[in-house]
């Protein structure tokens, strides 16, 4: 492993989306990483889908066999506000990561110029605002797959920071295994994710991977009321079905022995800092390293395609 920065300093953003609206959500991302800078952030990090939303509860009229057109305007109406990569939106968001001088990581919904697919993706900008690295969610979960497609290409990438390669998985595919090895083996030092899981379960999830990766697990989880979905939708009937309190946060970071870093953050808008001590790391991997010395690839090896 090649000489790390020794401190990162990073803001954890746990906050409101402005829900269907990418315009005003961008603003908001933008006056939040105005702050972080200011607080000294190195390393800022969005949740899931932070532009425009996660659709929390939403069918968009869809059932096995049948569609509602009401559905469909709302799903049209999230469509508009994803966003083109590159896009106006994108190059706003290069700006800030470049004013600030800082890595940035963020979750849209990206749509294409070539299709009418959308994909759960997650960004992130290095201090020069360029676009180093961008990562579509592998397989959407359960109902999801109503919204966006399968990932069709850069399926691990990672940024090359001076804290060492950060890679990011999306809530639910930290649940897959060989995503997971698939990052470990690009020596993944930082573990970004973007996710809307408020459960306890979560919590005991995160702490084991940190442990079976050594490697910092950035935990960034929105939180929103139900009084925030527009007004307008055709799905009130839906919506009204939700709790008041639609996703309760959790955000928080674990290091590399699977303590935690900074508790996890309930029911409230955060950012959280830590300035992370990255030689941790490499210290943690003295007597476990699970692509290295830990690891028999004459026995157990992960293919996968990267293109």
């Amino acid at each position: 492993m090649r000489d790390l920065k020794p401190i990162c300093r990073v803001a954890v953003v746990q906050a409101a989306p402005v829900l269907f609206d990418t315009a005003a959500g961008l603003e908001k991302a933008l006056g939040l990483i105005r702050e972080a800078a200011q607080n000294g952030a190195e390393l800022v990090v969005f949740p899931e889908l932070f532009l425009p939303c996660y659709p929390y509860g939403m069918t968009f009229g869809f059932t096995v066999g049948h569609r509602e057109e009401s559905g469909r305007a709302d799903w049209k109406r999230y469509y508009d506000n994803s966003l083109l990569v590159p896009g106006l939106e994108t190059e706003a968001l290069a700006a800030a990561a470049r004013e600030a001088g800082l890595w940035l990581s963020i979750g849209v919904s990206e749509r294409v110029a070539e299709s009418g697919t959308l994909y759960n993706t997650n960004l992130i900008f290095a201090p020069d605002g360029r676009l180093a690295a961008r990562h579509r969610k592998l397989k959407p979960t359960g109902a999801e797959r109503v919204v966006w497609g399968d990932a069709d290409r850069g399926f691990f990438p990672v940024a090359e920071t001076p804290w060492g390669p950060m890679g990011s998985l999306i809530c639910w595919e930290s649940y897959m295994p060989l995503a997971r090895v698939a990052l470990y083996e690009k020596g993944v030092t930082l573990y970004l994710s973007p996710n809307t899981n408020d459960n306890e379960e979560w919590q005991a999830t995160i702490r084991h991977i940190a442990i079976e990766g050594h490697c910092y697990f950035i935990n960034c989880d929105m939180v929103f009321e139900r009084s925030q979905y527009p007004a307008d939708l055709n799905a009130q009937e839906e919506i009204a079905r939700l709790p008041e309190t639609v996703c309760r946060g959790g955000s928080c970071i674990v290091d590399p022995y699977g303590h935690y870093v900074t508790e996890p953050v309930w029911d409230r808008e955060a950012l959280i800092y830590a300035d992370l001590d990255m030689n941790a790391v490499p210290a943690s991997r003295m007597e476990f390293d699970a692509c290295g010395h830990y690891s028999r690839p004459d026995v157990l090896r992960l293919e996968y395609e990267d293109r």
